[in-house]
């Protein structure tokens, strides 16, 4: 099987196939794993790639704040001798025009386009209508770059997935999907504790085919979870855009409520010991103790690193696809 066959959802455009990574759910265990296993060789080896993206340009468009993605896609390319152009959405003529024509002229000036967009259908639109290959830096649906960091870094801490088990607790969301997607694929067993949806987020095709597998389970607490897992992982309970949202309040405080029982503590691990995940931006005294984020089992900061390095393994493979769709 050749490499564009299997990487990421396929647009068709005339005889042109162009690759497209917009969920996990796309990705096979030989590329997913591929992926994985390049990143950990570009972070070992970072200068035998410093001419893998020779002049390939990266398009960023950003409907949605963003730290890591937006730090991490620009140091990512660049070390790779490729260069990096960031567009806002609101400032852009993306406001103002259907997004099929706007990205039909983006795309003829690029080799990748990523985008952090608030609606999942904007992606595929956006998807449909590129030339080029498009990444999801983050949708209301899913978040495949993070879980790719997430499981690069899973693999780093154990040396392999074989009976490694992760517990996400937390509002199940785009980044739980993404989650979902990339354990039932490798095989490793996942353990939701999600007393909240983004019902946005819900994906009901995903789930089915989850718990079918046999590696995703759901439980509704901590305590029937913590003796059987190796990573405990939890993410903010309240959407970035609406943390400080005046009019978000009533939720915010009604999940704050509801979520409390399920901060990450040391009352919580009950004496146990996992590695603890956090996707970030952190906010302390939510989701998790403070004295947890710095604690010599938080891997939260190199979860955070690799994904400068498991999307340059991304960026080569997808750029070797398009490669191989053009000849």
């Amino acid at each position: 099987m050749n490499l564009y066959s299997f990487l990421c959802i396929n647009i068709q455009d005339g005889d042109r196939v162009t690759p497209h990574l917009l969920s996990l759910k796309e990705l096979d265990k030989e590329t997913l794993s591929a992926i994985i296993q390049k990143g950990i060789e570009i972070k070992r080896n970072p200068t035998d790639f410093y001419h893998s993206c020779e002049r390939k340009g990266l398009f960023m468009l950003f409907q949605k704040t963003s730290t890591r993605t937006n730090l991490s896609f620009q140091s990512g390319i660049n070390q790779m001798g490729g260069y990096a152009v960031t567009m806002d959405w609101d400032s852009s003529n993306f406001s103002l025009s259907p997004i099929q024509y706007e990205v039909r002229y983006a795309s003829r000036n690029c080799d990748v386009i990523m985008a952090r967009l608030k609606k999942h259908a904007d992606l595929l639109e956006l998807a449909k209508y590129s030339s080029v290959p498009v990444i999801n830096g983050c949708c209301d649906k899913y978040h495949p770059c993070q879980a790719l960091a997430d499981l690069m870094t899973i693999y780093e801490v154990k040396g392999s997935f074989d009976g490694v088990t992760l517990t996400y607790v937390g509002i199940h969301n785009n980044v739980a999907n993404s989650l979902v997607a990339g354990c039932v694929t490798l095989g490793i067993k996942l353990l939701l504790i999600t007393p909240i949806v983004n019902e946005a987020s819900w994906d009901e095709e995903l789930m089915r085919t989850a718990y079918a597998s046999g590696c995703v389970e759901t439980l509704s607490s901590m305590s029937e979870a913590i003796s059987r897992t190796d990573f405990i992982y939890t993410d903010t309970w309240v959407d970035m855009e609406h943390f400080y949202d005046a009019d978000y309040q009533e939720e915010k405080n009604r999940r704050i409520r509801t979520m409390m029982p399920f901060q990450i503590n040391k009352q919580n691990l009950s004496g146990y010991s996992p590695y603890i995940m956090h996707d970030m931006p952190i906010h302390p005294g939510y989701e998790i103790e403070e004295d947890l984020i710095e604690s010599e089992h938080s891997i939260i900061y190199q979860q955070a690193e690799n994904r400068m390095h498991v999307q340059k393994s991304l960026l080569w493979h997808l750029l070797e696809a398009k490669t191989l769709v053009g000849s």
